[in-house]
């Protein structure tokens, strides 16, 4: 076994096993955990009803430190659900509506 993969034994002769990769399922648990943080909700809430906003916007409504808005936006981009788009000097971000379903769609598949 290395650090990325754990092996188990699927029957009791060992004849089947089953390979699981612990590098894709960190990767998981942190694309679960952007989205599993009720600051980040809001941002996503809050942007879902603008459309399309910037990061001043999203920290003057919310009355954060832009620092801080900038943090949470950085994890909601990394996990993918959130689009930029420059315009100018503006970033604008937006819902990344599939990503959204695509995590719907898993959760309900875990949960079933």
């Amino acid at each position: 076994m290395n650090n990325y993969t754990l092996t188990l034994n699927a029957a009791p002769d060992n004849s089947n096993s089953l390979k699981v990769d612990l590098l894709n399922v960190k990767k998981a648990s942190l694309v679960l955990r952007a989205i599993n943080h009720k600051l980040r909700q809001q941002i996503l809430k809050l942007i879902d009803e603008n459309g399309r906003i910037t990061v001043t916007e999203i920290y003057v409504k919310l009355r954060l430190e832009q620092s801080v808005a900038s943090q949470h936006l950085s994890i909601l981009r990394k996990a993918g659900f959130v689009n930029t788009e420059r315009d100018g000097k503006f970033i604008y971000y937006t819902v990344n509506t599939g990503r959204i379903e695509e995590l719907n769609n898993f959760v309900e598949s875990l949960l079933n």
